[in-house]
C-alpha cells in the first residue's frame, strides 16, 4: 500500500487569536512540549509505515518554512515538502490546486489532518477502519464525542450506528445536531479530486469572469462533506482518545499539558528526570538539553523550557512554557504562563494566569475558546503570556495579562493588555 499525509497549516492571516505568539513565528511551527505544533502531525504520520510523503498546505511564504521541512527530512527520513498556494484557498480548494502533486505516484489513499489540531491520532486505526470498509468511502473522518453544549462549535456528524456511515453533517449548527463532532482528520480515496472537481466547476459557472476571486475558496467541511454526508460515500471512525483544538494561546498550555504525557507512551527519553545536581522535577517537564537549569529550582507539573533559556536559583515553574532564549532570575514564580522567546524576568518575580481547561466533572468536555474580552468589556482572566524580547523588572506580579513584544515592563500588572 502506499500512502500518502496533507497536512493543511494556514497562513499568516490566520491565528490570529493566537497572538501575541504568532507574530514571531508562523503558528504551526510554535513550540509545544517542545516540539514545534506540526511536527507532533509529522510524528504521527511519519509513524504510519505506508505513508511514503508528507505535503504541507498553507500559504506563509516559502523561507519560514524552508529550514523547518529540512530539519524534519532530517529527523523523520521521510519525504517532506511545503507546497504553498498563492492565497487562501480554502481547505478543499488547497487540495485540489495541488491534486496533481498529492495523485502522483498513485497513492491507494491519503490522510488530511488541520494544522490547528492536537492530539494522540490513531491514523493506523482509521486507516485499518477505512480499508475494511464493505462500500468504499470517498472520506473517513475521524470524530470523538463532546458535550451536548459544546458539540455545536464543531462539525457535527449523525452517523448510522450500525455501518458507521455519515447520514447528515452540519458545520457549527445554531441548534443541537450531535454530540459526535469532527476532529478535523480524515482519510481520502484520490477518486475525491472528482467530487471536488464538480464542485469547482459548478462554481465556476456560478461567479461571473471579473469576480473570479472566491471561487477557488473550497471549504472540505461545507462544500464537501455535507453534500456527500448521506450518500453512502462518507463513514467516520470515533475515537476517545486525548483530542483538542489549537485556537487561542490559552489553550498551549493545555497542549503541551497532554503531549507530555503522550510521550510516557511514545517517546519516554524526552521527559526530564530527577537526578543529583539536577532540578526537582514533579510530574511531566520537558527541558531542552541547551537549557540551564539551576539544581535548585523546581519545575512541574507540565512544563516546557525551550532552546538556551537559563533558569535561576530557587525558581518555580510549573503548567508553562518558556519560549527559547529566555532568561529568569532566582526566587521568581511562574505558573500558567508562556514567556516569548528571547525575554528576560527578574528576580522575585511572580507570573501567574489562570488556566481555562475543560471541566474535569463532565465526560468529553473539550477546552472552551474564550473570547478575550467579555460582555463588560473586561479582560476573561485567562493566561498570562509574555510576547518575545519582554523585560520584567524584579519583584513584581504580572496576573493575568497579554504583553505585546518588546516591552519593558515598569510595575506590576494585573488583568491587563500592555500594548
Amino acid at each position: 500500500m502506499m500512502l500518502k499525509a496533507v497536512i493543511l497549516i494556514g497562513g499568516p492571516q490566520k491565528g490570529t487569536r493566537f497572538r501575541p505568539l504568532s507574530l514571531d513565528v508562523p503558528k504551526p511551527l510554535f513550540p509545544v512540549a517542545g516540539l514545534p505544533m506540526v511536527q507532533h502531525h509529522i510524528e504521527a504520520c511519519a509513524s504510519v509505515p505506508d505513508i511514503r510523503e508528507i505535503l504541507l498546505l498553507g500559504y506563509f511564504p516559502a523561507q519560514q518554512l524552508q529550514q523547518f521541512v529540512a530539519d524534519m527530512i532530517a529527523a523523520y527520513k521521510i519525504r517532506i515538502r511545503y507546497l504553498q498556494e498563492y492565497q487562501a484557498l480554502g481547505t478543499a480548494g488547497g487540495i485540489y490546486h495541488f491534486r496533481d502533486q498529492i495523485s502522483s505516484g498513485n497513492p491507494d489513499a491519503f490522510f488530511v489532518l488541520n494544522g490547528d489540531v492536537c492530539g494522540d491520532f490513531p491514523l493506523q486505526e482509521i486507516l485499518n477502519f477505512h480499508t475494511s470498509l464493505s462500500t468504499p468511502s470517498l472520506i473517513t473522518i475521524m470524530g470523538t464525542e463532546a458535550t451536548r453544549q459544546q458539540s455545536t462549535m464543531y462539525g457535527c456528524i449523525v452517523e448510522d450506528k450500525e455501518t458507521h456511515q455519515i447520514l447528515h453533517y452540519v458545520e457549527k449548527p445554531s441548534t443541537f445536531v450531535s454530540n459526535l463532532i469532527n476532529c478535523g482528520v480524515y482519510i481520502c480515496s484520490p477518486d475525491i479530486f472528482k467530487r471536488v472537481g464538480e464542485i469547482f466547476n459548478s462554481r465556476q459557472d456560478f461567479y461571473s469572469c471579473e469576480d473570479s476571486e472566491g471561487t477557488e475558496s473550497i471549504q472540505l467541511e461545507q462544500d464537501i462533506l455535507m453534500p456527500i454526508a448521506g450518500t453512502g460515500q462518507a463513514y467516520v471512525y470515533t475515537t476517545d482518545r486525548w483530542w483538542s483544538q489549537i485556537k487561542t494561546a490559552g489553550s498551549a498550555i493545555y497542549a503541551n499539558r497532554h503531549y507530555l504525557q503522550l510521550y510516557h507512551k511514545t517517546k519516554n527519553e524526552r521527559l526530564a528526570v530527577n537526578g543529583p545536581d539536577k532540578p526537582t522535577i514533579i510530574g511531566d517537564v520537558y527541558i531542552h538539553p541547551t537549557a540551564t537549569v539551576d539544581p535548585s529550582a523546581l519545575l512541574g507539573p507540565n512544563v516546557s523550557v525551550g532552546k538556551n533559556a537559563v533558569i535561576g536559583a530557587g525558581v518555580r515553574i510549573r503548567e508553562s512554557i518558556i519560549l527559547g532564549n529566555t532568561t529568569i532570575q532566582e526566587h521568581s514564580c511562574v505558573l500558567y504562563t508562556v514567556v516569548g522567546w528571547n525575554s528576560t524576568v527578574g528576580a522575585w518575580t511572580r507570573l501567574e494566569g489562570t488556566p481555562c481547561d475543560p471541566n474535569p466533572n463532565k465526560p468529553f468536555a473539550k477546552m472552551d475558546n474564550v473570547p478575550l474580552f467579555n460582555a463588560e468589556g473586561k479582560l476573561n482572566p485567562s493566561i498570562t503570556i509574555l510576547g518575545c524580547n519582554v523585560t520584567v523588572p524584579s519583584e513584581v506580579i504580572v496576573l493575568n495579562s497579554i504583553v505585546l513584544p518588546y516591552k519593558d515592563l515598569p510595575r506590576s500588572y494585573k488583568n491587563e493588555i500592555i500594548l
